[in-house]
């Protein structure tokens, strides 16, 4: 089966550095973020910290538990796209260690991955065109 993939062109917008707190969760984070700078389509462009424990999707659908505490974020990318009901969605992918430097990686999955002390990522707008499809 063919994987639909959306083509759009478009622009780099503004950069915005910020703070996740402890206890929060990253991908809702990310998406209030946006909401708070007026993003509505963004890309993920840095990010260091820990976790306190991480939720990673599975091919199958169910969630692969990394323990920590503080499990360490080695890569995170991803995008964050308005939805239809004005809504943002972000969908985030990295890598992360265990308290024994065992690596794992995939999305992380929404409400299932608490910040452990602290949480720094860098995001950067994205203007769609307007004469995309």
């Amino acid at each position: 089966m063919a994987e639909m993939r959306l083509i759009e062109s478009g622009r780099m917008g503004r950069v915005a550095y910020a703070r996740i707190a402890p206890n929060e969760d990253l991908v809702s984070s990310v998406e209030k973020l946006c909401l708070a700078e007026g993003f509505s389509h963004a890309f993920v462009r840095g990010a260091l910290g820990s976790l306190v424990d991480a939720c990673l999707e599975r091919a199958d659908g169910s969630c692969q538990v990394i323990r920590g505490p503080a499990a360490e974020i080695v890569s995170l990318a991803g995008e964050v796209r308005s939805q239809p009901d004005g809504s943002l969605r972000a969908a985030l992918t990295g890598v992360v260690a265990d308290t024994h430097g065992h690596l794992y990686g995939g999305p992380f999955v929404a409400g299932a991955n608490a910040v452990c002390v602290t949480f720094e990522v860098t995001l950067e707008e994205w203007l769609p065109s307007p004469d995309n499809p």
